[in-house]
Order: structure tokens, then sequence, then C-alpha cells
């Protein structure tokens, strides 16, 4: 396995040279060198751009990818892993779930919009952790100055300054330090909360016209229009101090700033994945779908030749956005798709079937291994889990062996196989900890062999 990135410097998610994206996305995924090398190139031409002179800068279209390959051997894995590695803004959206504009359904736009609203999400959360400190001080003051006058009124406490003295005045650095202790959290406090008077939500009127997005600008549109008022809570100080800091987090979040920056990570180094993009190509026919899924790629060619998005924050341009196509294309071919849109994915990878020792490598060598995560849950009952090399080997091939008598749905076959073989330990653990389990070969085959060989049950089960 790759030694991990250096987490103690600085990273710039920009700068990361090819090598390092592969070494890190080796990490969680087992094969598909081709692939990870393509997307590991495409992310480094940003910073290249970024580093020319600005009279080229914008000439300069980003080299869109089509990842073609059977379901489950990690096409959508690179792609959400590269977004996490580099911390841009990303989604995943299915283009079977798009039509023509004027059918019902969801206009391809949508997926630009959804990218904007998760961008400032993912803004709004990193101010709120950089203003962490600050909230917190001002929420503290605020709820100090409900709790000194009552304190004032019905306490008398123990002077620290003088053991065995009484006295009725209670210092605001004492009473800090008494909260900062945790020995008021179950005092309960009078506390005034904010509340949008168009807290209701509007009727789903457009949800059979597919028009959800309607519904909830609306809705974000009704709230801005009513004023907010009041309401007083008995709560607890522990809970009056969690609400006080998010009212005040809430406060001190520039929301320009917010847009402003959102904005320009979503043109800059914006991801968008889209899966299932052979489900909306194909021959032209004269009526039917057909007719409905070219004019689908016809609406998405605009966006990834570069338009403007008009969205609830404004205008996005779609330049600079990274696209990231994938299907399997087992009856279409990348080439049924219109010229245009095939001219603006310059970049084909093919990504390979997996393999038996794909799946060994896939249960033991990434980070997030599936065998890992099934003992890191059982040890939260006290049982340690070990599967010996033999028992791994054995997992291995019996999902290869499904998949080529069923449908080959790749590593997702794992999870079944997995789950299947330990459902009679995770039911009992809490009975039989603590204890430690040992998976053998022989266990794999007594649960399992069964099943494989039994292409009806293997058919419903595995």
């Amino acid at each position: 396995m790759k030694p991990p990135l250096d987490k103690s410097k600085p990273i710039d998610p920009l700068n990361l040279t090819p090598r390092e994206i592969v070494a890190e996305l080796d990490r969680y995924i087992i094969g598909q060198s081709k692939a990870k090398r393509a997307v590991a190139i495409a992310l480094r031409n940003r910073w290249r751009r970024l580093m020319v002179p600005e009279e080229f800068r914008e000439e300069i279209a980003p080299k869109n990818i089509i990842m073609i390959g059977p379901t489950g051997v990690g096409k959508t894995e690179i792609a959400r892993r590269l977004a996490k590695l580099t911390r841009s803004p990303f989604i995943k959206v299915e283009a079977s779930k798009y039509t023509e504009v004027g059918y019902v359904g969801r206009d391809v736009e949508s997926m630009i919009r959804e990218l904007m609203d998760l961008a400032v999400n993912l803004v709004q959360t990193e101010e709120k952790e950089n203003l962490a400190a600050k909230s917190a001080e001002i929420a503290e003051d605020r709820l100090l100055d409900l709790l000194l006058p009552e304190m004032k009124q019905t306490e008398i406490f123990a002077d620290e300054e003088t053991p065995g003295r009484k006295t009725s005045s209670l210092t605001r650095t004492k009473l800090r330090k008494m909260l900062r202790e945790g020995r008021l959290d179950s005092r309960v406090v009078d506390l005034e909360v904010e509340q949008s008077s168009a807290n209701q939500p509007i009727t789903r009127i457009f949800t059979n016209m597919g028009l959800d997005e309607i519904e909830k600008n609306l809705n974000d549109a009704m709230s801005q229009f009513f004023p907010r008022k009041s309401r007083k809570r008995r709560v607890k100080v522990q809970e009056a101090r969690e609400i006080l800091i998010m009212e005040e987090s809430s406060r001190l979040i520039d929301m320009d700033k917010v847009v402003a920056e959102a904005k320009r990570r979503v043109e800059q180094y914006g991801l968008i994945f889209i899966d299932e993009i052979d489900k909306v190509a194909g021959p032209v026919n004269k009526s039917g779908p057909d007719i409905s899924r070219e004019g689908v790629q016809r609406d998405l060619l605009p966006l990834v030749e570069g338009s403007t998005v008009p969205t609830k924050h404004g205008p996005v341009k779609t330049d600079h956005i990274l696209f990231i196509a994938a299907g399997a294309f087992h009856v279409a071919k990348p080439s049924d798709l219109i010229p245009e849109l095939q001219g603006r994915f310059p970049i084909r990878v093919e990504l390979t079937s997996l393999s038996k020792e794909d799946f060994i490598r896939i249960l033991t060598e990434p980070q997030n291994a599936l065998t890992l995560q099934y003992q890191k849950l059982l040890e939260t009952e006290n049982v340690s889990l070990e599967l010996t090399k033999e028992a791994v080997e054995e997992l291995a091939a019996m999902a290869y062996r499904v998949n080529e008598k069923q449908e080959n749905i790749g590593a997702r076959r794992l999870a079944t196989i997995m789950e299947t073989l330990l459902d009679q330990i995770s039911f009992e653990a809490p009975d039989v900890a603590p204890t430690k389990i040992v998976i053998t070969a022989e266990y794999v085959k007594e649960r399992l062999a069964d099943m494989v060989e039994n292409t009806d049950l293997s058919r419903y089960i595995l």
C-alpha cells in the first residue's frame, strides 16, 4: 500500500502532482491505473491553466472524461475520492433521471444549481468552524447575562477567597468559571429563540410536474419576506449554549462573502460525475423515448461546452467545471452519443472487470477495506473478528464465481457475500461477547457453498 500524503503539511488541493493523486487513490481503489492516471492529469491541468498567462487562461477548456466499464469496478469511487482529496464541490447524478426540456422530469441545468447549493453549504460550514471560538465566546456572554441577574437574587455562594465566609455578591468571573466547569449545565434558563413565521412548507403543488426546485426556491423566498418572530423557551444551560452558538454563528457569517467564494470554487474547481450516460445514448428512432434521450444530450451539450446557468445565488459559468461521464455501454457505444457531445469528452478510459486476485486485494488492502469495516463494527460489541488468509481467498473466489454465473456487479458482490457470511455472527454478537471469532475457509464454505452452487438461490440471496 502506498504511503499517505503528509497531512501535517498544508495541502494545496490544486497543486497535487499526478503521481501524488494516483498514490492517494491507490489507498482506496484497487487497480484501474489508466482511469486514475486520466483523472490525475485532468486535475493537474487545472493547476497548469491557472499558471499560464491570463490571455490564454480562459481559452483552455477542461479535458472531460468518459469512463467505460461494468458496474462495481470503481468508476464512481474514483470520482468521489478525487473530489474529497481536492476538496472540490462535487455531485453525482444519473443521466437517466433527466429529460429533454418540455418533457416531465428534471432539466439538466438543475445539476449546476445543486452543485452551487452544495458549495454554499460547504463554504458556510467552513466559515462556522473558523468562527467557532468567537461564536462560543459571544454565546457565553449572552448566557451569563441570562444567569447572573437570576442567581444574584436567589443564591448565596461560598466566597472562595475567604473560606467559611458566605456572600451574596456573585461576580461575573466566578459565574463564568462555574459555567465552564459544567456546574451550571442542569440549570434552566428562559431563552428567546428566533422562529420564522413562514416555517410551514408550501403545499407540494409542483411534484407531479417535476418542478421540486421551484417549490424549494419559493420556500426560500417566502422565508425572506416574512419577519422573524421569537418565542420563549425554558431550556437547560447546556442546550441553551448550543442554541446561542448556532445563532451567533449565523449572525457572524457574511453570506455575500460565502456565496462569492462558493461561486468561485464551483466555476474553477467544480466536478460533476454523470453516471449512466449510456442510457441516453443509442441509435435515434423517429418516435418513442429515443427522441427524449437525444434531447437530454443536446441539453447537456451547452453545459459541457461552457454556458451561464441562472441559480438562486446568481449566474454560474460552467466553462471550467470538470465533467466525468460513465457508463457500462453494454448495448450502446460511446460513438452512439451525438458527435458534438463526443467531442466534449476527448478522454476515454476503459475500466477492466475485476478478477479473483482483485477481490482479494479489495478485501484486504484499502484503508476502508470491507473486512476492516466489519471488524470495527464488531469491536463495538467487544467481539474480535479475524479472517484467515484462506478464508479471504475463498470469499474472493465465491464472489468471482457468482459474478460469472449471475449479473456481474463487480466489487458490490463482496458486500452481499460478506453480509450473508456474517449474518449469524452479527446477530449473536451481543450475547457471546467478549470473545474472539476466527473465520476459516471451512466456515466460509459451510455458510456459502450451497448458495453459490444453487443458481436460483444465489440469484435472490447473493
